[in-house]
């Protein structure tokens, strides 16, 4: 009896035992966090196939699943969740994750110092001029503060912008007037104006129709736009200058509150592939797709052809007197004319 008694007594304490230690470690497994699981969505507002989504933001959506392992994800919707002017408050105000667009598309004074990358003459080459730009407005002009709300991820430009129209190739000053020209807003608005043509803002998406309809006689585009957006039925002329008649400058952001709830880590392998790593990325599909697009507007019948000397000449005064006004209307303590000396400097275009 002594010895069942003591076998019962020791098996009832061996299974207190284990129910113990069993209790306590499935207590500490819902203690301990799994690995953080973050799906990110992103809204897209360029088609698709765009040379830009296609080789510079859907590569480097699945780039960040790679570099987190797994651990974050981006999904870029295949239809936007606002128009593209809407698209930095949408990530500021939490419509969705990540976004990307103009500066200029904003139409008030927030991105005032974004101008320093729109300028006439920033570069030929968009991976240098992404990276000038994002140095520049990172570095000398607060960029963070502009974007507040928001996670930096890529400030960027496209290649040189272009004039283009479907009324008369620009040989004088004089045959700008008149003209019709969508612009994306910005200093290329103020530029057209003061060369005597009509600016009208829309969006990219917009042109096509406005064009085919005559609302609009040309448009201030780079040379992939015209094949991006079915274009070139619709113009006859395009014109060159060094360094850009103009260009744009460009956000992608992730809405702060949901970029501080990512790991340490994982934010550290993000920004790895961001910033200026995009900067080049982007740059180079912007390249990819202006050396194809040549190809297409030429064999399309449209004369394309460098601006003669005296449009050159009136591009670059008008061109001065914007620069001028924009540095001085800068808050104080920003040097305008040394950020874009700096810019030029760096996109390797003398002045």
């Amino acid at each position: 009896m002594n010895r069942l008694k003591t076998r019962t007594i020791a098996g009832a304490l061996l299974g207190s035992t284990s129910a113990t230690l069993l209790a306590g470690l499935f207590a500490a497994t819902l203690a301990t966090p799994a690995l953080a699981q973050t799906d990110l969505v992103m809204s897209s507002w360029l088609p698709p196939r765009h040379p830009v989504a296609l080789n510079a933001i859907k590569p480097w959506a699945k780039e960040v699943e790679a570099v987190t392992e797994g651990r974050v994800t981006v999904r870029v919707l295949g239809k936007p969740l606002g128009s593209p002017p809407a698209h930095f408050d949408m990530a500021k105000d939490d419509v969705a994750d990540i976004t990307y667009g103009l500066h200029s598309f904003s139409q008030d004074d927030r991105f005032t110092k974004a101008e320093v990358g729109q300028f006439s003459f920033i570069g030929d080459d968009a991976i240098e001029a992404s990276k000038a730009f994002y140095q520049v407005y990172m570095e000398d002009l607060d960029a963070e503060k502009d974007h507040e709300g928001t996670k930096i991820l890529g400030l960027f430009t496209h290649g040189p912008g272009l004039f283009h129209n479907n009324q008369r190739k620009i040989n004088t000053p004089e045959d700008f007037a008149g003209l019709k020209i969508r612009v994306p807003g910005g200093y290329v608005a103020g530029l057209m104006e003061g060369l005597g043509a009509t600016p009208l803002f829309m969006s990219s998406t917009e042109v096509y129709e406005k064009l085919s309809r005559g609302v609009i006689d040309g448009v201030t585009f780079t040379y992939e736009a015209l094949t991006a957006f079915n274009l070139t039925k619709d113009l006859k002329y395009s014109m060159t200058v060094p360094g850009g008649v103009y260009n744009t400058t460009w956000f992608m952001v992730m809405n702060q509150a949901k970029w501080d709830s990512i790991s340490a880590e994982d934010q550290a392998a993000i920004e790895g592939i961001s910033g200026l790593a995009f900067s080049e990325r982007v740059g180079q599909a912007w390249n990819d797709a202006d050396k194809a697009a040549q190809t297409e507007i030429e064999a399309a019948g449209i004369e394309l052809y460098a601006a003669p000397e005296a449009v050159l000449s009136a591009v670059q005064s008008t061109a001065a007197t914007l620069e001028s006004d924009w540095a001085a209307g800068l808050p104080e303590g920003y040097d305008g004319a040394a950020a874009i000396e700096r810019l030029r400097t760096l996109s390797g275009v003398a002045q």
